[in-house]
C-alpha cells in the first residue's frame, strides 16, 4: 500500500506532495522550507529516496535541490530544463522504483513550460495517481505565458495536447494531484474543488471539453496579471537555490528603523490593517502577515531591496519569514516586535489614517467635492464591475503611478480591504491623505454607489 501526503501553501496557491511506500518515498515539487517535508517523512517512518520536479518553477523558489542534499535523495528534473546543479534528467517514459511495487513514470506534458513533465504513480503496474504540476489542473490548466511572450500561443496549444494525452493515458479513477491551481497566479483559472480525478476533469475541464482553437482563444483572453517577482524565480531555480536561514533577524531599534527609511529601504508592518490604521511608523507599508503576504510583498518590493519587518509578536515574525523565503526574500535586514510606540523615537508620533465602509464613502461623496475613489484591484476584477468615476490603478502598479492619483482625500478600495490597506499605506507614506475602505465590494452597490458592469450583463 502507498500513501500520499499533501502539503498546502494557500498564500501561493500551491500544493506539494510526499508519496510513500512502506520504506521509501518521493517528494514532488517541494517548498523552499524543506523541514515540513522531512517532518512528514519522519511521521511516516520513510526515507526520501527521490525528489521530483515537474518543471522549473516561475512562482516560488523550490526546495528540491536542498531536500536532495540533506536527505541524499536523487533529484529528478525534466531533461529539457536548463539547470546548473547536480540532478538526474528524466525523459518521457523514464521510470524509477520508489518502493516495492511502487513506480514513478515520467510523462512529457509541455505547455506550462516547454519542458514540463508529469509523473504517474503506479502501484503493481497500475496507475493510481498523477502529479500534474502545472499541466492539467482542477478545472483549468497552468498558464502558458510565463516563459516567453512569443511562445505563448504555441504553449497554449501544447497545453491542450498534453491535457488530452494525460486523459487518454489514465483511467477515470486515477487521482489528479496538481501543484498549481489553488489560488496560484500560475493557473489560468481556479476550480471549485480541492481534489479531483481524471474522470471529473474529463467531464468538466474546458481543456478536455473544447476543441483546441476554442480553448486557446478562451485561455489567452482570460490571462491575468503576472506578479513581477516571477521574472526572478525561474533563474533562481535554474541556478540552484541556496539553503534558507529562518533564525530571527537582527533587532531593529527606533533609530535603526528611521535610518533605514531615510536610506530608501522598505519598512513593512505585518500587523492587521485595523491596528496599522490606528498607529504606525510614518513611511512604513502595511502588508498583513495573515493575507497574501508573500505574493504582494514580493510583487511590490524591488528585487533584492532590503526590508525591515515590524510584527506584533515573535510568532507573527517567524510566520512571515517562512512565507517570504518561498519567494526569494531570504533574510530581513532587521525586525522589531511588540508595542509600535517603541518603533519611533522619543517625542515622535505614530501616523494614522481612517477606515470606512462603502456606505460611508457614498455619504462622503455626496457631501464633499474632494473625494477621490481609487480602485486597486486587478484589471480582470475591474472588468466585472467598478464604481463609477473611480480611478483605477492596480496595487502592484501604484508605487510607480502614484503621481496619477488626483488631488484630494483618497478613498482606497479593493475587493475586501487587504489590498486597499496596502495601497493606502503606500500613498500615506508619500504624504497623501487616505481612507481605507475596509469593506467587501458587494456592499458598494447596496450603499448606492453607481456601478458600471460589462454590457453583456
Amino acid at each position: 500500500m502507498f500513501a500520499v501526503d499533501t502539503l498546502e501553501f494557500p498564500v501561493l496557491g500551491n500544493h506539494s506532495y510526499l508519496a510513500s511506500g512502506p520504506r521509501t518515498a518521493v517528494a514532488v515539487d517541494p517548498p523552499r522550507d524543506i523541514d515540513q517535508v522531512i517532518a512528514v517523512a519522519a511521521r511516516r517512518g520513510v526515507r526520501i529516496a527521490y525528489v521530483a520536479e515537474t518543471h522549473v518553477h516561475n512562482d516560488y523558489v523550490s526546495g528540491g535541490l536542498e531536500l536532495a542534499r540533506v536527505t541524499g535523495a536523487r533529484c529528478l528534473v525534466p531533461a529539457g530544463a536548463a539547470v546548473s546543479f547536480p540532478h538526474t534528467p528524466v525523459a518521457d517514459g523514464d521510470t524509477v522504483a520508489v518502493d516495492e511495487d511502487l513506480v514513478l513514470r515520467a510523462l512529457a506534458t509541455p505547455g506550462h513550460t516547454p519542458h514540463h513533465t508529469a509523473y504517474v504513480l503506479q502501484e503493481g503496474g497500475r496507475a493510481a495517481a498523477a502529479f500534474t504540476g502545472g499541466s492539467l489542473l482542477i478545472g483549468a490548466v497552468g498558464r502558458p505565458d510565463l516563459v516567453e511572450p512569443r511562445l505563448t500561443e504555441h504553449l497554449a496549444r501544447a497545453q491542450h495536447a498534453s491535457a488530452h494525452r494525460l486523459a487518454d493515458a489514465l483511467d477515470d479513477a486515477v487521482r489528479l494531484l496538481p501543484t498549481h491551481g489553488f489560488g496560484s497566479f500560475c493557473a489560468s483559472g481556479r476550480g471549485t474543488a480541492d481534489e479531483t480525478t481524471v474522470g471529473a476533469e474529463r467531464a468538466g475541464n474546458p481543456v478536455l471539453t473544447k476543441d483546441v482553437d476554442a480553448f486557446v482563444v478562451e485561455l489567452l483572453a482570460g490571462l491575468d496579471d503576472v506578479p513581477a517577482y516571477y521574472a526572478h524565480m525561474g533563474p533562481v531555480n535554474a541556478a540552484g537555490p541556496a539553503p534558507v536561514d529562518l533564525t530571527p533577524p537582527e533587532p531593529a531599534t527606533a533609530d535603526a528603523i528611521a535610518a533605514r527609511l531615510a536610506a530608501g529601504e522598505w519598512v513593512v508592518d505585518l500587523r492587521h490593517r485595523v491596528a496599522f490604521a490606528a498607529g504606525h511608523v510614518p513611511g512604513s507599508v502595511n502588508v498583513e502577515a495573515d493575507g497574501k503576504l508573500a505574493t504582494y510583498l514580493a510583487w511590490l518590493l524591488p528585487w533584492r531591496r532590503p526590508v525591515t519587518l515590524l510584527a506584533e509578536s515573535a510568532g507573527q515574525l517567524a510566520h512571515a519569514q517562512r512565507e517570504l523565503v518561498r519567494v526569494g526574500i531570504d533574510r530581513p535586514a532587521a525586525a522589531a516586535t511588540g508595542d509600535p510606540r517603541s518603533w519611533v523615537g522619543p517625542g515622535e508620533r505614530l501616523a494614522s489614517h481612517a477606515r470606512a465602509t462603502f456606505a460611508e464613502l457614498a455619504a462622503a461623496r455626496a457631501g464633499r467635492g474632494d473625494v477621490v475613489v481609487l480602485d486597486v484591484r486587478r484589471a480582470v476584477e475591474r472588468r466585472e464591475g467598478h464604481v463609477e468615476r473611480s480611478v483605477h490603478i492596480p496595487v502592484h502598479e501604484l508605487r510607480a503611478r502614484a503621481h496619477e492619483v488626483p488631488d484630494g482625500v483618497v478613498w482606497v478600495h479593493c475587493a475586501g480591504g487587504t489590498r486597499a490597506a496596502i495601497g493606502a499605506s503606500l500613498l500615506g507614506a508619500a504624504g497623501r491623505d487616505v481612507v481605507v475602505v475596509d469593506d467587501g465590494f458587494a456592499a458598494a452597490e447596496d450603499a448606492g454607489l453607481g456601478l458600471r458592469r460589462p454590457a453583456s450583463r
